[in-house]
């Protein structure tokens, strides 16, 4: 059974939150995790690790075609070393696609800098329901730096809203 995914606003008070004034794209989604203890590093581990084939297929595709523009290859979105120990990831440390800003064990945050463009995202860990569930919050907000960032973030912008939810449903696979 697909977890359901719901649009929410950035999680108050968290790292991301703070970097949303003057983003030209913030995406914020929430699900439930039925894991309430695993950290939000490793939900975000683990989250990456899930992201269907065609996903990434189509991140390969956007590589290719970026290059031609100046933008830099970011890799695979399931290059994901799952036996690394949360702890293990430090300030500046790559983890899949981005760079690792932060992290506690109730949010990670994480970037990807180019010169056109920067892109954060945040997994937050939300205190527990009362029937125990956690609820977890992805967002991503973006600045873009010149006109190609701008134009980069016309096509993504719909792609993104679509693949988010697609990939935080898969929460709650073993």
């Amino acid at each position: 059974m697909r977890t359901a995914v719901q649009p929410c606003p950035l999680p108050q008070p968290s790292s991301i939150a703070s970097l949303a004034a003057g983003a030209s794209f913030i995406d914020c989604r929430q699900v439930l995790a039925h894991d309430s203890e695993r950290t939000a590093m490793r939900h975000l581990l683990s989250l990456m690790s899930q992201t269907p084939a065609w996903i990434d297929r189509m991140m390969g595709l956007r590589n290719r075609v970026v290059q031609l523009f100046g933008l830099k290859d970011l890799g695979r979105l399931t290059r994901i070393d799952l036996a690394r120990a949360d702890e293990d990831y430090q300030p500046g440390d790559r983890v899949g696609i981005f760079t690792l800003v932060a992290q506690t064990p109730d949010e990670v945050l994480v970037v990807d800098r180019d010169r056109h463009l920067d892109v954060h995202v945040s997994l937050n860990r939300l205190p527990l329901t009362a029937e125990g569930r956690r609820p977890l919050v992805l967002s991503t907000v973006v600045h873009p730096h010149n006109r190609l960032g701008r134009l980069y973030m016309l096509p993504v912008a719909p792609f993104h809203r679509l693949i988010a939810p697609i990939t935080l449903a898969n929460i709650n696979r073993p």
